[in-house]
């Protein structure tokens, strides 16, 4: 039996089966009375057909246990889309702050993830220079990267080159660019700098210390233990200061014999705002570029009139709005991974499946370096 259709009747139910070996169809009158359960079903078709993979979903606001492991469904790339097997998914504090609610999520249920690395499956009609096995990675929008496959703009995906593995790639794509853009964009560093780096074993700062190092400044990083502290003095600070044990701003004071610094860089917000304004040399900048802590108090126009100083609080879509800033941020990344200038630390991988855990070592600072998520299907 091929199908059934239902036509009813005032005082029954009436069924025509049509049978696929032939052309003839029949009916069959059964009293409703006497009508308990009626299954039917057909034949399976290829169209509507929907592919299914698993993914990180969030449908309210909260902590690690909000993130749900479901299934989502994956269609075919429109034009100017490609889609993706994700290979590696870097986790990145403002992961957390779109779970959190401290940024808007565009509508619920939604994927986090803004950071990751694929193979390209399919190809949407009449778009070139990507094709099936490419290997690409991503940072930014659109958000949506904690899933095992992923359709993405063609124009955000960057090809990876083969010489580096896919957990680096997705450990510094969002970071490198972050790192790229504070250090030679937002304010450029140049030998004779002093600077201070927030969370200098974090997953940015790490970089950030590495590249600032290289290009000739004095690298002051703070952390919150000795472990952190050895990381960093690798990293390329050359003083490091444990913010648990010294006072920040009277470290500084010492280090700098009274100058302060030409730049602070401050992932963390509410609770190192003050000590990050007072650490600033006359006409210093203070980038503040995260706010792990939490969100800053409103900050009065006198804080910065004291030594004339500049506040900024940059983000990097806006640094790579264009393709060409999009692709001169990452090739700088990946040419300064390949020359040894940038050491990506992948020092914690968990399953896709246990990004709840992966948010929750971030939140309680139970790691350091980069975080990389693998889909359980790779793994």
């Amino acid at each position: 039996m091929g199908s059934c259709n239902l036509l009813t009747t005032t005082g029954a139910l009436v069924i025509r089966l049509q049978f696929t070996s032939s052309s003839s169809s029949s009916h069959l009158r059964i009293p409703r009375r006497s009508l308990t359960a009626l299954r039917c079903s057909s034949a399976p078709t290829s169209q509507g057909k929907k592919e299914m993979v698993k993914a990180i979903r969030i449908h309210e606001l909260g902590g690690p246990e909000v993130m749900k492991w479901e299934e989502v469904q994956v269609g075919e790339p429109k034009q100017g889309e490609i889609r993706i097997r994700t290979t590696a998914i870097g986790v990145n504090f403002i992961d957390v702050y779109f779970r959190k609610g401290v940024y808007s999520a565009p509508a619920f249920p939604f994927t986090p993830g803004m950071e990751a690395v694929g193979v390209v499956t399919a190809v949407g009609p009449g778009l070139t220079g990507r094709k099936v096995g490419d290997v690409v990675a991503y940072a930014g929008n659109p958000m949506g990267a904690y899933a095992e496959e992923q359709i993405l703009p063609a124009n955000v995906a960057i090809p990876v080159p083969p010489s580096i593995d896919h957990k680096v790639a997705a450990s510094v794509m969002l970071k490198g660019m972050t790192a790229h853009i504070l250090v030679r964009r937002v304010f450029k560093v140049e030998r004779g700098h002093t600077i201070l780096v927030h969370a200098a074993a974090g997953g940015v700062g790490s970089l950030l210390c590495q590249w600032a190092n290289a290009l000739g400044a004095t690298v002051i990083g703070t952390v919150s233990n000795e472990e952190k502290a050895a990381q960093a003095t690798q990293d390329g600070c050359h003083h490091v200061i444990i913010y648990t044990k010294e006072d920040v701003v009277t470290r500084v004071k010492e280090i700098t014999s009274g100058k302060g610094v030409n730049a602070v860089y401050d992932s963390v917000g509410k609770d190192t705002y003050k000590a990050s304004v007072e650490c600033l040399a006359s006409r210093g900048f203070l980038v503040s570029f995260g706010q792990s802590s939490g969100r800053p108090d409103p900050i009065p126009l006198s804080d910065l009139a004291s030594k004339s100083l500049f506040l900024t609080r940059p983000s990097l879509m806006h640094y790579t709005a264009t393709r060409e800033e999009l692709l001169e941020s990452a090739g700088e990344v990946f040419a300064n991974v390949a020359n040894g200038v940038l050491r990506a630390r992948v020092n914690h991988t968990y399953p896709l499946s246990e990004a709840g855990r992966a948010h929750a070592d971030l939140e309680g600072r139970k790691t350091s370096g980069s975080i990389v998520l693998i889909p359980d299907s790779s793994s």
